[in-house]
């Protein structure tokens, strides 16, 4: 059985309490760097690619300094993070799409979005919600796992984790909804040891209360 409307926003209501200021914390300027940065992150914690991203937007910070780059030189930025062979890969080619295909910007539309070499779903929807205001969720490991052990989603999947919290939560509140679950699962909400006992959603968490610790 799935949460009432009541239930929701009191539990939406307690997450904007706890993250008044939840938002992304990914380091960008514009979309193009925006762009960049979620493609890195992929397996990798925001705070190292804002370490790699610090170094390699001081010199490259637009679309047509990074098109100077070969692939080579991007691996050799960017290799203190996972599975950066096929990231540099995925830049070298996203970069040359946007400046044939869209005549060097970055598109404002998920079907523009996902053409992009290493843009799937969840990447589109982080840049349509923080570059365009574009209300989204994009679930990623921490929300589809605080989302699903708090009863806002019930399901194994991400696709219909999204499509569920898209049905639950004010479409106004999608964008805010996202970075507050992203923030709970990082900071309370962890994939092992969940620090039930200090969250202030446990009365209302389903995972808490059927003590799943």
């Amino acid at each position: 059985m799935g949460l009432t409307e009541e239930e929701v926003n009191l539990i939406l209501d307690k997450l904007e309490e706890m993250y008044p200021s939840a938002g992304c914390e990914l380091d960008y300027r514009t979309p193009f760097q925006l762009l960049i940065a979620v493609v890195l992150s992929a397996q990798t914690t925001d705070k190292k690619v804002n370490e790699v991203t610090e170094l390699l937007f001081s010199d490259y910070p637009d679309l047509d300094r990074m098109l100077t780059l070969s692939e080579e030189e991007i691996q050799n930025i960017i290799k203190k993070i996972g599975l950066y062979r096929n990231k540099a890969k995925h830049i070298v080619n996203l970069c040359r799409m946007l400046k044939i295909q869209y005549e060097g910007q970055v598109p404002g539309t998920y079907d523009e979005l996902i053409k992009l070499p290493g843009v799937g779903r969840k990447t589109a929807n982080v840049i349509l919600s923080n570059a365009f205001h574009v209300p989204a969720i994009a679930v990623d490991t921490h929300v589809f796992r605080v989302s699903n052990r708090i009863g806002l989603a019930g399901s194994n999947n991400v696709l219909d984790t999204e499509k569920q919290l898209m049905d639950v939560v004010p479409r106004e509140k999608w964008t805010q909804t996202h970075h507050m679950l992203i923030w709970h699962g990082r900071r309370v909400c962890f994939a092992r040891n969940p620090k039930c006992d200090d969250c202030k959603l446990k009365d209302l968490c389903r995972y808490s209360r059927k003590d799943n610790r």
